[in-house]
């Protein structure tokens, strides 16, 4: 299984960006995922979703303002991130489990290979 994750890019504070995550391979995950670093900090959750039904979860930091979504026929999974904000700088990275909970980074067993937003102020 391959992740390719895109999307990411420079944008002014309260712009969107939607990164998109295709993966590749033999693939039947339960959950995917989207997680974020930011300089000096460590990887944290973002948001997942499920891929049979289509179940949410987001972090506090970004309930309302980010949608996570897939496209099932595509192998894809979308995040929409509006309102963005400096603090939202991070390098963002996709991930797949067949296991839960869907926040814990340790059980994601494939991740991509991260893409770069930078929020200006």
């Amino acid at each position: 299984v391959q992740l390719q994750a895109s999307g990411g890019g420079l944008v002014q504070a309260g712009g969107s960006l939607r990164l998109s995550c295709a993966a590749s391979g033999l693939f039947s995950s339960v959950y995917m995922g989207w997680f974020r670093q930011a300089p000096g900090k460590e990887r944290e959750f973002v948001a997942a979703i499920t891929r049979r039904i289509g179940s949410t979860y987001y972090a506090d930091s970004v309930k309302g303002r980010f949608t996570i979504s897939r496209d099932n026929a595509k192998n894809t999974v979308y995040v929409q991130m509006n309102s963005l904000q400096p603090e939202d700088t991070a390098v963002y990275y996709c991930a797949a489990t067949n296991r839960g909970p869907p926040r814990l980074q340790a059980a994601y067993g494939y991740w991509g290979q991260g893409t770069q937003v930078t929020v200006s102020s």
